[in-house]
């Protein structure tokens, strides 16, 4: 054990010698943000208010989801009511020109068709967003790819 004892106590100096060591009264710590408080007020653009109910928005791009073309600022989603499915819902008829949930919501994840909406689809704006004509936050030189063409036979 005498031994050991040098060893030990030369380990205990070497590690606290590599501790950080705090700042002195006078020292400031300087931020990676510069003198912006953490108060202070977000530089980041307000959200605008969502377009009034309108026609559905032109997608971009084959796979692009829908935007919902109303605003949903009233509408309740919660684990126990989704009143997307009152206008959109399967069994629902669309006779105020509401477009059917597509069938692929109905499938579970083995790809089997489901009497009710799958828990993954749920939550419809975890997915869909309300449009808006916002002006864009920064330059954009994005063009739309065409959908691709499918023979007319209906085979892929």
């Amino acid at each position: 054990m005498k031994k050991q004892t040098p060893f030990i106590l030369m380990s205990i100096v070497g590690c606290l010698a590599i501790l950080p060591q705090p700042a002195s009264a006078g020292e400031t710590v300087k931020s990676l943000r510069g003198a912006t408080e953490i108060n202070a007020p977000s530089p980041y653009p307000q959200p605008e208010k969502a377009a009034p109910s309108s026609k559905p928005i032109k997608r971009e791009f084959a796979e692009q989801l829908p935007l919902i073309p109303h605003t949903i600022d009233e509408y309740k989603i919660d684990k126990n009511t989704n009143q997307c499915l009152d206008c959109h819902g399967k069994t629902k008829e669309t006779s105020a020109g509401a477009t059917r949930i597509s069938p692929t919501h109905f499938l579970d994840s083995e790809g089997k068709e489901m009497a009710t909406l799958a828990s993954s689809h749920y939550f419809c704006v975890l997915c869909h967003v309300t449009q808006s004509d916002a002006k864009p936050l920064v330059g954009n030189t994005f063009r739309a790819v065409p959908a691709p063409k499918r023979p007319k036979d209906g085979k892929k």
